[in-house]
C-alpha cells in the first residue's frame, strides 16, 4: 500500500515539470576532444572513458582561478573548464558566512534546481554554526544558454556534452574551495543533491580538503540512473535505440560514483549516505550497492534511510527530518 502510494505521489511530484522533452541522441565527440574526424564515435567516446579513469587525477586538474568576485554575498568566476556556451562559463555561488570556526560547507544542488534551490538548507547550516557557499550547477540558473528552459545541457542523450558538464562541475567545485581557503576558511565539507550528491563525491575523491561528505540520494552508475529512473525517462527516451545500457555505462563511468570508491577509500575520508525507500528515481538497490560497497571497503560512513521517495524527501515533513539530520551530521564531521 505504501508502495502505490509513494509512487502515486512521485509521478505527481515529477509531473509537475511540464517541459520536459526528449532530445535527439548524440555521440558529442566534440565536446571531449578535438581532431575528431573521421573517427568512430563510440569508439571514441570509449578510449576516452578509459583514458579519464587510467588517470582520474589528471582528468579533474585545473588552473588556479584569478579572478573572483563577490558582490554582496553573490561570487563570480570563471569556470576554470570553459566551453562554447557562454553563460555557462561565468560560475555563480551565494556565501553564507557564520561564526563558523574556520569551517565551510559547499553545497550542491540537484538537476534542475532553481535559483533559490538549497538556499535554506545553507541558513539551516548557519544556524548550526556553519558556513556555506551554495554552487550552481553547469548550465543551471544563471548559467543557463538563453535557448533552455531546463538544465538539459547538464544531464541529456548527448554522451559527450554531459561527461563534459560533470567534469565542469566537479572543477568549479575545487575552484571554488579555493575562493573558501583565500578568504581564511581550513576545514571543509561538502553536500550534494542527487546529481549534486554524484559532483560532490567526485570531487571528494579528488581534493584533499574534504574529509566530510553529505551525499544526498546514491547510486553506483550514472547510467543506471538515467536507465531506470522516473525523472530521466525522456533522456532514456532519447538514448534507446542508439545505445545499449551497457556500453552506456562504460562511456559513462568517469562520472560515475562506483569509479572513485576505492580512491576514497583507505583516506579516512568520511559520508553521510542518505538513501529513500521509494526512490523512483535513484532505485534503492542502486543505493543498496553504494552502501554494501562502502562495508567492503571500510569507508568510513553513516547512513540514513528516509521513509518517502525521491522528490517528496523535499516535502513537509521529510524535508525538515532531512534538513536537521544533514546539519547535525556536518556539525559532528567538522569538529
Amino acid at each position: 500500500m505504501l508502495d502505490r502510494f509513494f509512487f502515486r505521489w512521485e509521478v505527481k511530484l515529477a509531473e509537475k515539470d511540464q517541459n520536459r522533452s526528449a532530445r535527439p541522441f548524440e555521440w558529442g565527440i566534440d565536446f571531449v576532444g578535438d581532431n575528431i574526424v573521421g573517427l568512430n564515435p563510440r569508439q571514441h567516446l570509449m578510449d576516452y572513458a578509459a583514458a579519464a579513469l587510467n588517470n582520474s587525477d589528471r582528468h579533474h586538474a585545473y588552473a588556479r582561478v584569478a579572478d573572483f568576485h563577490l558582490e554582496g554575498n553573490h561570487l563570480t568566476f570563471a569556470s576554470p573548464l570553459p566551453g562554447r556556451y557562454e553563460k555557462n562559463n561565468t560560475v555563480h555561488g551565494w556565501h553564507f558566512p557564520a561564526d563558523s570556526g574556520g569551517r565551510a560547507v559547499l553545497v550542491l544542488p540537484q538537476w534542475n534546481a532553481d535559483l533559490n534551490g538549497h538556499m535554506a538548507l545553507c541558513r539551516l547550516l548557519n544556524r548550526f554554526g556553519l558556513s556555506a557557499l551554495r554552487l550552481s550547477l553547469p548550465y543551471h540558473d544563471l548559467r543557463m544558454p538563453e535557448e533552455l528552459v531546463r538544465a538539459d545541457y547538464m544531464l541529456s542523450p548527448n554522451l559527450g556534452r554531459t561527461l563534459q558538464a560533470v567534469r565542469q562541475a566537479v572543477i568549479d567545485a575545487r575552484a571554488a574551495l579555493d575562493w573558501l581557503e583565500s578568504i581564511g576558511y581550513r576545514r571543509f565539507a561538502i553536500l550534494g543533491t542527487s546529481l549534486g550528491s554524484c559532483v560532490a563525491l567526485i570531487t571528494q575523491a579528488h581534493d584533499p580538503r574534504l574529509q566530510s561528505a553529505v551525499l544526498n540520494h546514491v547510486s553506483t552508475y550514472f547510467a543506471d540512473v538515467v536507465w531506470t529512473g522516473l525523472s530521466t525517462r525522456h533522456v532514456r527516451a532519447g538514448l534507446e535505440g542508439h545505445i545499449e545500457l551497457e556500453d552506456l555505462r562504460k562511456i559513462w563511468m568517469p562520472i560515475s560514483p562506483r569509479a572513485y570508491f576505492e580512491k576514497v577509500a583507505g583516506t579516512g575520508k568520511s559520508a553521510l549516505l542518505v538513501h529513500a525507500r521509494y526512490d523512483y528515481s535513484f532505485l534503492p538497490q542502486l543505493s543498496r550497492q553504494v552502501l554494501d560497497d562502502y562495508r567492503r571497503l571500510n569507508i568510513p560512513h553513516a547512513q540514513l534511510r528516509m521513509p518517502c521517495g525521491h522528490y517528496s524527501s523535499g516535502q513537509f515533513p521529510f524535508n525538515i527530518t532531512l534538513g536537521l539530520a544533514i546539519c547535525a551530521y556536518l556539525r559532528r564531521a567538522m569538529r
